[in-house]
């Protein structure tokens, strides 16, 4: 699942109907940068969802990856955009 999109978000819910408010608030920050992503909703498969945690060492969600590599949850993700970094990460992978 990870190799599936350059930018890929392990969250609750899909894009659509986040069933979290930090997945809601991961969503909308990848959607301000106008990249293509992919998600998986680990709330239908709670073996991808343990599978998840180990690979990431990460325990919990929203986790977001670029290119194979974590990037972090919703608290990186707000760190990253306050400082443009985010945005040069992702949009790099997106081209």
């Amino acid at each position: 699942l990870i190799d599936s999109s350059d930018v890929f978000l392990f969250m609750k819910g899909v894009p659509e109907q986040p069933l979290c408010g930090f997945s809601a608030n991961a969503v909308s920050i990848l959607e301000s940068l106008r990249v293509p992503y992919a998600t998986f909703d680990v709330l239908s498969d709670e073996s991808i969802r343990q599978a998840a945690k180990e690979v990431a060492q990460w325990p919990t969600f929203p986790q977001l990856w670029v290119r194979g590599e974590l990037v972090g949850g919703n608290d990186i993700m707000m760190e990253m955009l306050s400082t443009g970094e985010l945005a040069d990460v992702v949009r790099g992978a997106a081209q």
